[in-house]
């Protein structure tokens, strides 16, 4: 099956190939099975699974729901798992792994088969008297059964790096900051700018104060650059060994009265799995933006989209108000507003690294005042 787009009212192979991977995972009856259609029950079933696996709900099975959907079917000992730097094995076989791995440092729980995860493996196959070649086979499967995987919430953050005041960190944090542009690269007009336009002004507004601050930004991408996916933008992250990531985003609705402002991290209900760090850091962004602007609060969620899972670091994406709302356009068009929104965001970066008793309440702390390098060393 071509990951495709696929929808309510389609037709054909690839729509019952999908009913046979929900009715596996115990979404569609067994009956329907050889339907070839994209009907209601379907398109409910797609749904329930994409909620679940806190993706975007919108009944379409494309590129992301699809990879996720094929993830699923794998359980540990259906096939042998070993790291692949150009291309990394994931699904739900590599969260149970991970899961018995935890004591020897496996890092994130996130489903993705890196080096951590083939560090940690090597040292469990040392542990018992195993090769400790990193490949995960018939042996090795068979020594993991003797290890129960951890039953309670785990903190997906486990290998997350330099994210609190207690670590040892560089001479200056490194930030990366994600302009969203939307999934055509051009991204949707709202106010008389495109997402593509005022993302990437907010984020060289962020920029500058950071700079100001001590810290080090990199945009992962220029004004005119070209898209790029989720995973090439994590990639690049991660590349420059960043502390903290922010992506912003502008959203849009087919319902015009939709507004506000949404902040996202990850986290999985489904493997009882969440990033501690990048959860308080979604929640002080939410939080100074919230108390410094009119927006809509929408709340803070967990969510395993691309940008939040594939990042070795916290991870936050914000979407800041709507452009098809008539209110929410034209604040994003003022620039006074985009000054508010980025000291907002600059200010949660400031308070991930003070130790409590330097803290302050959220909403009154500002960039005016403070001391050059704030955030070096």
């Amino acid at each position: 099956m071509s990951p495709s787009l696929y929808r309510l009212g389609d037709q054909g192979p690839a729509v019952r190939e999908i009913r046979s991977r929900l009715h596996r995972l115990g979404f569609i009856p067994e009956q329907s099975t050889g339907d070839e259609s994209f009907d209601g029950s379907l398109d409910r079933a797609v749904r329930a699974f994409q909620q679940q696996r806190g993706l975007i709900v919108d009944g379409v099975v494309g590129r992301n729901t699809y990879r996720i959907l094929d993830e699923a079917r794998w359980q540990l000992g259906d096939r042998l798992l070993v790291h692949s730097p150009a291309h990394p094995l994931s699904g739900d076989d590599v969260v149970a792994l991970q899961r018995r791995l935890q004591s020897f440092g496996v890092g994130p729980i996130d489903g993705i088969f890196g080096e951590m995860t083939a560090a940690a493996l090597r040292e469990f196959q040392r542990s018992v008297g195993l090769p400790p070649d990193g490949t995960c086979g018939p042996a090795t499967f068979k020594a993991l059964a003797k290890q129960d995987p951890v039953d309670t919430q785990t903190d997906a953050a486990a290998g997350e790096k330099r994210a609190g005041p207690g670590q040892t960190r560089p001479a200056a944090k490194i930030i990366v900051i994600d302009p969203g542009h939307g999934e055509t690269g051009v991204g949707r007009p709202g106010g008389g700018y495109g997402e593509a336009d005022l993302t990437f002004d907010l984020a060289r507004r962020i920029e500058g104060r950071l700079g100001a601050t001590g810290g080090q930004a990199f945009l992962t991408r220029s004004r005119s650059g070209g898209y790029l996916d989720e995973i090439s933008r994590a990639d690049f992250a991660n590349r420059t060994d960043a502390n903290l990531c922010v992506s912003l985003n502008v959203d849009a609705s087919p319902n015009p009265d939709a507004n506000g402002v949404a902040t996202f991290f990850y986290g999985s209900d489904t493997h009882g799995v969440h990033s501690t760090t990048g959860e308080k850091f979604a929640g002080l962004v939410h939080r100074e933006i919230v108390a410094r602007t009119d927006l809509t609060d929408c709340r803070v969620h967990a969510k395993t989209w691309d940008l939040l899972r594939w990042t070795h670091m916290p991870t936050v994406l914000v979407n800041i108000g709507y452009a098809t709302h008539q209110r929410d356009a034209a604040q994003l068009a003022d620039p006074a507003f985009r000054d508010t929104i980025a000291e907002a965001i600059v200010v949660a970066i400031r308070r991930v690294y003070l130790p409590p008793e330097l803290d302050q309440p959220t909403g009154v702390m500002h960039l005016d005042g403070l001391a050059d390098r704030d955030l070096a060393g």
